[in-house]
């Protein structure tokens, strides 16, 4: 599955999911799968165990940056180690 990030969403910017919450899910649920190299990812899976460690979550971090213009951090991360519980905090801190 690929996603487009040429395109905005209303009310958004290029790459970023806008305010639609399924959305912002779906794309920390692709990030997982892209730095996980897996493709078991569901909106609560806990990314450490996935196999991810602190090195890999700070790729996620870095990720979420770019595509979703939040700075999260890894408190943050740790606090929510999900794709919905990560999107929760974006929205949180739009």
């Amino acid at each position: 599955m690929s996603v487009d990030t040429t395109s905005a969403a209303p009310g958004g910017t290029p790459g970023d999911p806008g305010t639609d919450p399924g959305a912002e899910v779906e794309s920390v649920v692709a990030i997982f799968r892209r730095v996980l190299e897996s493709t078991e990812v569901a909106p609560d899976s806990d990314f450490f165990l996935l196999g991810g460690d602190s090195l890999i979550a700070t790729r996620v971090l870095s990720a979420i940056a770019r595509g979703h213009g939040v700075e999260l951090t890894f408190d943050d991360f740790v606090l929510a180690p999900t794709p919905q519980g990560l999107a929760d905090r974006i929205a949180a801190a739009r």
